[in-house]
């Protein structure tokens, strides 16, 4: 108990921190929600329809600008998930910020764990009808992922 007091005596002596971080928290939301739809928009219909990840065409041209650029991407993906884990304790969509940078950083399995995701109806439906909005075509699963 001490040491959640201390937490908001130490919020209370330094409110420019507390401020900075809700506006980061619904700059964050703001960029989550944006980034979703764009990243749901760009995934090509046919994406799920195979069992492994397809080798990217990043593989053969210009390696580094493909490092760079898988270095960025990786940063904005880590500063997501921590960014998610203090908006679960502050004011913010924690959830989906963290699920937004799990789909940018790489890692081992991430393709399974996509796919185990997008098994779930509810959130295939959610990405179609992101996808609707955005006029792509629908994605498209294999029925095993169900």
């Amino acid at each position: 108990m001490d040491f959640i007091n201390s937490i908001f005596a130490w919020f209370s002596n330094n409110p420019g921190i507390l401020i900075g971080l809700g506006i980061s928290s619904n700059f964050i939301f703001l960029i989550s929600i944006i980034g979703i739809s764009w990243f749901v928009a760009q995934i090509p219909e046919d994406y799920f329809l195979s069992v492994k990840r397809k080798p990217s065409k990043w593989n053969e041209q210009k390696p580094i600008l493909r490092l760079l650029v898988l270095f960025g991407k990786n940063i904005i993906g880590l500063s997501l998930i921590v960014g998610g884990l203090l908006m679960i304790i502050l004011p913010g969509q924690g959830l989906l910020t963290i699920i937004t940078g799990l789909l940018l950083i790489n890692y081992p399995g991430k393709f399974k764990l996509e796919q185990k995701i997008v098994g779930i109806p509810s959130v295939f439906r959610a990405l179609n009808w992101i996808r609707i909005k955005a006029n792509k075509p629908p994605l498209k699963r294999n029925s095993v992922h169900l």
